[in-house]
């Protein structure tokens, strides 16, 4: 991806936000200049990979298969005793986040704000040769109602409600008709080792540098 798309990228979350009234931290506006003057003080920003994440999964297609979110607390064993994160994922229409689950981490995903329709497919996934079961029935908590769910079949919430993505569960999300303002809240979030895609992908993108960054993205920020 180009700096300059990352760079636009963000700049429409941010509006994104604004316009649903979904207030974003101060350090989400951080340049690279305020964090050459940061210290020890920030130090769970960086640690715990809070922040801005802008990835096309290296299909070079971001509008297509892509996601935008900023992490806005998450915890760290090796660290602290926070056992939970938050994020606020901006889900642009048509553009798909790889079918994928996680080993460890639960996760409740929710529709909060936003122009267009939340829309995911579900799948079980085989625990002991991780291969997508494509019969049964997905056994998931809607808004803490265990509800049973066709595998493969299109599902849409509306604003407000949420889902409950248990380990093993393989999931694939996108919008329609208008951007949507998903929530997730979770136990800790560890992208570099609770990531199960059901097909190879990059996690984050390869930049080319054509214009200097605006903001950093959560796995750029300096030495501290």
């Amino acid at each position: 991806m180009k700096r300059s798309e990352i760079n636009a990228i963000i700049r429409a979350n941010k509006q994104l936000c604004e316009k649903f009234l979904f207030h974003l931290p101060d350090w989400a506006f951080w340049g690279p200049a305020d964090w050459a003057s940061k210290g020890k003080e920030c130090e769970e920003i960086k640690r715990n990979c809070m922040g801005w994440d802008i990835t096309d999964f290296g299909s070079g297609d971001f509008e297509r298969i892509g996601l935008s979110l900023i992490t806005l607390r998450n915890g760290n064993p090796a660290f602290d005793r926070k056992p939970y994160c938050e994020k606020i994922m901006m889900v642009r229409p048509g553009q798909v986040t790889p079918t994928h689950f996680h080993w460890n981490k639960m996760e409740d995903i929710i529709f909060r704000e936003g122009d267009g329709t939340f829309c995911m497919k579900l799948w079980n996934a085989d625990y002991r040769t991780e291969e997508l079961i494509e019969d049964g029935v997905v056994r998931l908590r809607l808004d803490g109602v265990l509800t049973e769910f066709e595998p493969g079949k299109t599902y849409r919430l509306r604003k407000g409600q949420s889902v409950c993505y248990t380990p093993f569960i393989y999931h694939t999300f996108w919008a329609e008709d208008g951007p949507c303002l998903i929530g997730e809240v979770s136990m800790v979030n560890d992208d570099s080792a609770d990531n199960r895609f059901l097909e190879p992908v990059g996690r984050f993108p390869d930049i080319e540098e054509d214009v200097p960054a605006e903001v950093l993205l959560c796995n750029e920020y300096p030495d501290l």
